[in-house]
This record gives structure tokens, sequence and C-alpha cells, in this order.
């Protein structure tokens, strides 16, 4: 759980950091996000990736914790592609530090899950 609050917060400045590049802020006005065009379906989608991490967190707590642990591993694999994806093109140095740590966050979320669920005999 403490993992996925980590990658969250870590989503959150790296976005907020982005602003303070110069013609960021002029792009977002102009309707782009990174090489996308804003429109109700990217926002949806880029609603629909901060989502899960966050809802992770509330299954974590409530949801049978061999299921957690599995949808740890496939939500983890998941985002794993996505923090790569982020990656690639990008030549901000404070972007990829953000991006390398949230690959091994997730990474470890993913090692964790896995670990645990092969531990438990349920």
């Amino acid at each position: 759980m403490t993992l996925w609050i980590s990658l969250v917060l870590l989503y959150i400045y790296a976005d907020i950091f982005s602003f303070y590049r110069s013609g960021y802020i002029s792009k977002v006005i102009y309707g782009q996000m990174g090489p996308l065009t804003v429109n109700q379906s990217t926002l949806l989608f880029s609603s629909l990736l901060m989502l899960i991490p966050v809802l992770m967190i509330i299954l974590s707590i409530t949801m049978n914790i061999r299921r957690v642990y599995v949808l740890n591993c496939v939500i983890g694999t998941v985002y794993l592609i996505v923090n790569i994806s982020n990656l690639i093109g990008e030549t901000w140095l404070y972007y990829l530090v953000y991006g390398i740590i949230e690959i091994l966050i997730t990474l470890l979320i993913m090692r964790t899950a896995f670990r645990e669920f092969k531990a438990r005999p349920d």
C-alpha cells in the first residue's frame, strides 16, 4: 500500500514540475498533453491511469490478500510498460530521474507481491 502511495505522489510531482518547463503551459493552454491533443478520450484515459494506483491503495486494505497480490503483479506490469513508455524520447533530467524511480518502485511492488503470494499457502 505504501509503495502505491509513493508512486502516486511521484506522478503528481513530476507533472507539477513539468509546468516549469519553458513553453509547457502554452502547450497546455492550446490543448496539448505531450504528443497528444487533449479531448475527452485522452482526459478519460489519463484519469484512469491516475485512478488505478489510488484504487490499489484502497483495494490493498479491503480485498482478499491473495487477490491483492495477483492484482499488484498484473497492474504493476501494466504500469511498468506505461512508465517505460513515458521515458521514450525524454531529455529532461528531472523527468528521467522520476521515471527511473517510478520504474524501481513498480518493480518493488511486483516483487513484493510475487514473494508474498508464493509464501502464503492459502
